[in-house]
């Protein structure tokens, strides 16, 4: 079934336990697997609106272009290897297994070069994006980059995002979302609640199989009927590690550019223009560039 007619079937009706209402193993683009994009099934999970998961060889990431966001978060976590970041306003440091990236785009930004290869061969990990509400949808930038050792944990989660078992995430993002990263052995389960209002749910598996009780193997995203019960998982093969992410809804259409999500298209033009105004100081800062170093993210 395409996610279209999914979208048409997709209603809030009461529900006695969670099932999994879509379930997808994306579209490829060499290292990068897109999972979510705004135009499906963030539609049905916003403010969660984007996803790709990436693996491959550590040099991929020489690749990434140059690249200007407006209207969100994005979220980055590695799953797998390591990677270098060099900004200027929070120095230099290695984020490996559960360290964070989070940009907040907001009214414009231009980045991908920031991070750079580490110390491992083979790097994993996911991007996601969150929309932002009205009134941080074209606000100033917040950029965070979080050594895996200031991540906090609570059994076998970090809290990337939110709040969990009352322990809160350092990451400066808008209240009413939690994403965590899990990693389980063979036979054992783990039991999420999402605290009250949390009617979206989703998850997404990196490595290993995990029992929803449907099936979700390395590779897939599963989204969740909407409500707020719990869900129960069980991993089927040692070092199971997956993201979940829980929120409220975001109760605003997106308006989409492309690489741009706003709540309305005013929203939408005010970010495209700063995003058109930074790009010409970029292409400004090339031309005098010596080639050496990471190139600081623009905003």
């Amino acid at each position: 079934m395409t996610v279209q007619q999914h979208l048409s079937g997709y209603t809030r009706e009461p529900v006695t336990h969670r099932i999994l209402r879509y379930r997808t193993s994306g579209s490829g683009h060499g290292s990068i697997v897109r999972l979510m994009s705004p135009s499906d099934l963030g539609q049905l999970i916003k403010p969660f609106v984007f996803l790709d998961l990436f693996e491959g060889e550590a040099s991929f990431i020489h690749n990434m272009p140059m690249h200007p966001h407006s209207g969100i978060a994005t979220v980055t976590v590695i799953t797998e290897g390591n990677l270098r970041f060099e900004d200027e306003g929070s120095g230099k440091g290695m984020i490996d297994y559960g360290g964070v990236e989070w940009m907040r785009a907001g009214g414009g930004v231009w980045h991908g070069k920031e991070m750079s290869v580490g110390t491992s061969q083979r790097i994993q990990g996911f991007q996601l994006w969150v929309a932002l509400p009205p009134e941080l949808e074209n606000a100033s930038v917040d950029s965070q980059y979080l050594e895996s050792a200031a991540m906090p944990e609570t059994g076998p989660a970090r809290v990337i995002l939110g709040v969990h078992q009352g322990v809160q995430s350092p990451v400066r993002a808008p209240a009413g979302i939690n994403y965590l990263l899990v990693t389980l052995n063979a036979g054992e389960t783990w039991t999420y609640t999402p605290p009250e209002g949390h009617e979206s749910l989703w998850l997404s598996v990196s490595r290993g199989l995990l029992a929803t009780p449907d099936l979700v193997s390395a590779g897939e995203m599963a989204v969740f009927e909407p409500g707020n019960g719990a869900v129960t998982l069980k991993a089927l093969r040692d070092g199971t590690v997956f993201v979940i992410g829980s929120a409220k809804s975001h109760p605003y259409d997106l308006a989409l550019g492309n690489y741009s999500v706003h709540t309305n298209p005013q929203a939408l033009r005010e970010g495209e223009a700063k995003i058109a105004e930074i790009g010409g100081r970029l292409r400004e800062y090339f031309k005098q560039a010596d080639g050496v170093g990471a190139v600081p993210v623009f905003k």
